[in-house]
């Protein structure tokens, strides 16, 4: 027994060494340069290409206080670091710990937030994020949907995601809190923030709402949202002929088309076939938004208070659209991602809770879904003779 347990000091006692000497190497040793890696690998380990990577490093240089004195971080490393955090959701410590740097959890911690409080700076967010703001624009967007779907008018697709978090504190204030912890557990059981997305046809995100709690319906998030008095007031001002396209969470009206609860006729079926085929674009939007930035996919969980989540989805939506700017392909590497946190809402839920039929807006509604209707119906009968 007595020589078990010297055997047993013994490896220990080893052990303790070859872990000296190793964390001795890697302070000694200088980290490896990242932009030394090939374009493949790169894109892998960072998301964004090498052009990309510095153009963003000089972005955000004016709003990041770089390294000066010879031990602090500099603001490739700050970047690089976040960079891989958001792409590969991988915990801090571990990635701290990695050939490209050699930094404490708490420094990633620090690099991290830097970076995703400069890429939220209304400079940066309101550049790459936007509505579109004038009648040129929005004829733009809607040219483009009609070029690439056929579907007529639609100037954005609209739904929400799931972005999982750790269970809020229970301590409600306005500075840590300002919602009760159960109130961020979402249909699925586990508390996340519900974002709305509206995107364009080619992918581009141009509204982001990551406010509101797991639990809150997508109607309520989308009655919150700038964007809709924005396209009450260009209806109100009679440019009536464009609207988002939303599945049946959102309420039916002249600026949103939802499907049809009960399709009567083939007209009916023909519409919902193609709104429902237009509007798969925003789900494929959120698709590539986590598969390249999978800090937000679920099984990854994000541990920081809910403000901070909010923070981070937008600084991923900002470098998504950077991405989709400049072409750079879907992000694929082989892994199995099913849950993209999106739930489809059953047909005619919103608009059956609408009991008041005298509502002029839901009137207007069906009137431009009528309207729709009929002219991809006969366009479609046209196309069969």
């Amino acid at each position: 027994m007595d020589n078990l347990y010297a055997n047993l000091f013994l490896i220990n006692n080893i052990e303790d060494q070859v872990n000296a000497i190793q964390h001795v190497r890697m302070i000694k040793e200088k980290p490896m340069d990242p932009f030394m890696l090939s374009d493949r690998l790169f894109v892998k380990s960072f998301r964004l290409s090498k052009y990309l990577a510095n153009q963003l490093i000089e972005m955000l240089r004016p709003l990041i206080e770089d390294a000066n004195r010879s031990s602090a971080i500099d603001l490739k490393t700050k970047v690089l670091v976040a960079l891989h955090f958001f792409g590969t959701g991988s915990y801090q410590t571990p990635m701290g710990h990695s050939r490209f740097t050699a930094l404490s959890q708490s420094s990633v911690s620090r690099c991290i937030n830097e970076v995703v409080n400069a890429l939220n700076h209304p400079d940066i967010f309101n550049l790459w994020v936007k509505f579109p703001s004038n009648i040129y624009e929005l004829d733009q967007v809607r040219k483009k949907f009609y070029t690439k779907t056929r579907f007529p008018g639609v100037i954005g697709c609209i739904d929400c995601t799931h972005v999982a978090l750790v269970p809020p504190s229970s301590n409600l204030n306005l500075i840590e809190n300002q919602h009760p912890e159960y109130i961020y557990v979402n249909r699925k059981c586990y508390h996340s923030i519900n974002v709305q997305l509206i995107c364009d046809s080619d992918l581009k995100i141009l509204n982001v709402n990551a406010l509101f709690p797991g639990s809150t319906h997508d109607s309520h998030v989308w009655n919150n949202s700038s964007v809709l008095p924005l396209l009450q007031d260009l209806y109100t001002n009679g440019l009536n002929n464009i609207y988002l396209l939303g599945d049946s969470g959102y309420p039916l009206r002249p600026w949103m088309l939802t499907p049809i609860a009960n399709p009567t006729t083939e007209a009916d079926e023909y519409f919902n076939k193609q709104q429902m085929s237009t509007r798969s674009i925003i789900e494929r939007c959120n698709g590539v938004l986590k598969g390249r930035f999978r800090c937000l996919l679920k099984d990854r969980t994000l541990h920081y208070k809910p403000e901070k989540v909010s923070q981070i989805i937008n600084a991923c939506v900002v470098l998504h659209n950077i991405c989709i700017t400049y072409n750079l392909p879907e992000f694929v590497d082989g892994e199995n991602i099913t849950d993209f946190g999106i739930y489809q809402a059953p047909l005619g839920v919103a608009e059956n809770n609408d009991l008041n039929l005298r509502n002029r807006d839901l009137m207007m509604g069906r009137r431009q879904r009528q309207k729709i209707i009929q002219l991809l119906q006969n366009r479609n009968n046209r196309e069969e003779i």
